[in-house]
């Protein structure tokens, strides 16, 4: 399922997400559904702060640039393997709109996905969050 998420309708924070140490070490998987992102900011060109609700932020990890998301209005998330449950970078690619240089969406895969404690998102410079 592809959903877009303009940006200026973009508030909230991503839900859950699973954080790769917690698989390690037998911790519950924290998930959240797409339809609960509300907001996004382009970090670099590999990451993706993503804002789930109302206070949880996810840092998206992406498997190569993506070049045209920095001047995205929207984006799309598009989930695999059935379910619109996110739990991990595999479960995501990010969706960027067709843009005046390319015909066709691009499509930008992502590898890990990890939910941010509370002082690392307090920590993020204003610029960074969604």
């Amino acid at each position: 399922m592809i959903r877009l998420i303009p940006s200026a309708c973009l508030v909230a924070a991503l839900a859950c997400a699973a954080l790769p140490a917690a698989a390690a070490t037998g911790a519950a998987r924290q998930c959240f559904f797409a339809r609960d992102l509300s907001s996004w900011k382009e970090v670099g060109d590999r990451t993706v702060n993503l804002r789930v609700g109302v206070s949880d932020l996810y840092q998206l990890d992406l498997l190569a640039p993506c070049p045209d998301l920095p001047w995205a209005e929207a984006i799309g998330i598009e989930t695999r393997g059935g379910s619109n449950q996110i739990c991990s970078g595999l479960d995501v690619s990010l969706i960027v709109p067709a843009s005046v240089t390319r015909t066709v969406p691009q499509r930008c895969m992502a590898t890990s996905l990890r939910k941010l404690s509370k002082a690392e998102a307090d920590a993020l410079p204003r610029s960074q969050r969604p």
